[in-house]
């Protein structure tokens, strides 16, 4: 008997040994290559809830974001023809020393803001942590950020009032003798007077936010730390830092975005016509659009502001590979 056979034989008795061969299922019927029918009528009603929503994204933020894309090459009034002009509205912004004085404005107001107001918001989410009752602080600390922005505006206005006439300088004056700037007018203090406004009101929802951070927090790394000899200070450097990060990092991103969005609260507290320091990029957005009517100029600022926070969402999200530390 060949080589050949020999083997053919030994493959056979194996085959026999392992017993027969599992079947192979068979091939769903294609129904002539159509999709099944519970798949399409899925499809429609998954289209007809989020009809709504995409309808909704369509006409109120993309249809307004490719007109102000085209209206920014523009040079329109609002009511007769407009003209073509390409890049110039962008340079006339960018050339505009209002403009960069406006830019200026609102990253002083982000930089006093948004590790300021953050910090202040740790350290209280931290003190509050663990303490009974914690619910009613919570609901204390949330109440200004549910409150009106005008109402908010109209008594940090009779607070920072200038000379005797506001409590603040008023309180100091009477007790101390001492004579505080005008905070509401002096453009070297507005923005820090818009910033501690600014703080004030959107305290709450950093401090629930964190809060809720260091609920996640597993409780036996604490515990583990503290029996190897961690005290108060290490433990938060070493623990609870890294595994609050990711919260941090959600709240740093959205502060600057608020910030750079600033408008309501500096509109109502300051009047920016008569103030240059107060004036930020939100502001000239409206001012130029909505009462000088150069609605190209607007539409460029605009864009300039969304480049401005499309680049620093950018470099903090290209920050958080390596500050930012997730658990495992």
């Amino acid at each position: 008997m060949s080589a050949v056979t020999q083997a053919t034989d030994r493959r056979r008795r194996k085959r026999s040994a392992a017993g027969p061969a599992p079947a192979v299922p068979a091939a769903p019927a294609s129904h002539g290559g159509r999709e099944p029918l519970w798949r399409r009528r899925d499809r429609r009603w998954a289209l007809l809830f989020l009809a709504p929503q995409l309808l909704g994204l369509l006409v109120f933020l993309v249809g307004p974001l490719g007109f102000a894309v085209v209206l920014s090459f523009m040079r329109w009034d609002g009511l007769g023809d407009a003209t073509w002009v390409g890049l110039d509205n962008f340079r006339a912004q960018l050339t505009d020393p209002e403009f960069g004085r406006a830019v200026w404005n609102t990253v002083k107001i982000g930089l006093i803001t948004v590790p300021g107001g953050l910090a202040l918001a740790l350290l209280i989410a931290l003190a509050l942590h663990g303490v009974r009752g914690r619910t009613a602080y919570r609901m204390v600390y949330f109440l200004p950020v549910v409150t009106s922005s005008v109402a908010v505006s109209v008594i940090w206005q009779m607070i920072l009032g200038g000379g005797t006439d506001g409590i603040l300088n008023g309180t100091v004056h009477d007790l101390f003798g001492l004579t505080l700037p005008d905070w509401l007018a002096d453009p070297d203090w507005v923005v820090v007077a818009v910033a501690v406004v600014t703080i004030w009101s959107s305290l709450g929802l950093n401090v629930v936010i964190f809060l809720a951070g260091l609920a996640t927090i597993p409780t036996n790394l604490l515990e583990a730390a503290r029996i190897d000899g961690a005290g108060p200070w290490q433990t938060l450097r070493s623990v609870t830092l890294p595994l609050l990060s990711p919260t941090v990092f959600f709240t740093v991103v959205v502060s600057v975005i608020s910030s750079f969005q600033a408008f309501d609260l500096v509109y109502v507290l300051v009047n920016p016509d008569h103030n240059e320091g107060a004036q930020t990029i939100v502001y000239k957005v409206y001012q130029q659009g909505f009462r000088e009517f150069h609605f190209g100029l607007s539409s460029a600022a605009a864009l300039l502001l969304l480049l401005l926070t499309l680049i620093v969402t950018a470099v903090q999200f290209q920050a958080q590979k390596r500050l930012v530390h997730y658990e495992s």
